[in-house]
């Protein structure tokens, strides 16, 4: 591995041990063993650094939600049973204190003192949004039109938004995957009577 690929390494250990707030370059130096100025070289600054590390991290997650691409390709997409089966296996993920999802809460609290890194996450957020629609309604990342993800994709961020806030807050009492799923059951069915 080069600088560039130890410093995103150790950026990553830093985030999950201290979060972003608390990370400085010297940890990330320390935790990577490269130089201080590898961090501007390589990545323009400790921001910009940070926020790779946490879309590498989130990317490591998703990998994660490939088991439950294959176990729905038994389930129609945009059933209620694809959307149970997809959120189930997004609560798998932020199950534990170890969950690398208290990462985004932060970034929700702490934005305004890290700016850099909130830019360049908003900009990432949008894909993510085009990344989950295929997951619950089929299809390909690559069809889904802008216009699905600035209204079903941001439906879904704001889903996972939710559950994060949820899961990091009290994992006693978040919301589990059969609870949504019954909560979308019932509001489709007052939208269908309204109809």
């Amino acid at each position: 591995m080069g600088h560039r690929e130890d410093l995103l390494e150790g950026a990553k250990r830093c985030l999950l041990e201290k979060g972003f707030v608390r990370t400085t370059a010297r940890d990330i130096v320390k935790e990577s063993g490269t130089n201080l100025a590898s961090i501007g070289y390589h990545y323009g600054s400790k921001d910009q650094l940070l926020a790779q590390a946490y879309i590498a991290l989130v990317e490591g997650v998703s990998d994660d939600f490939d088991a439950t691409e294959q176990a729905t390709t038994e389930t129609p997409p945009g059933s209620l049973e694809r959307f149970q089966e997809v959120w189930s296996n997004v609560i798998g993920t932020m199950q534990g204190p170890e969950s690398m999802w208290r990462l985004s809460m932060e970034i929700v609290v702490m934005g305004d003192q890290l700016p850099e890194v909130r830019d360049h996450l908003a900009l990432a957020q949008r894909e993510g949004g085009r990344g989950i629609i295929p997951m619950l309604m089929g299809g390909e990342e690559s069809d889904v039109s802008d216009e699905d993800v600035d209204t079903l994709g941001k439906f879904y961020m704001t889903l996972m938004t939710g559950l994060i806030a949820q899961w990091v807050f009290d994992p006693q009492t978040a919301t589990r995957a059969d609870e949504l799923t019954e909560g979308l059951r019932r509001v489709m069915q007052a939208a269908a009577r309204s109809s």
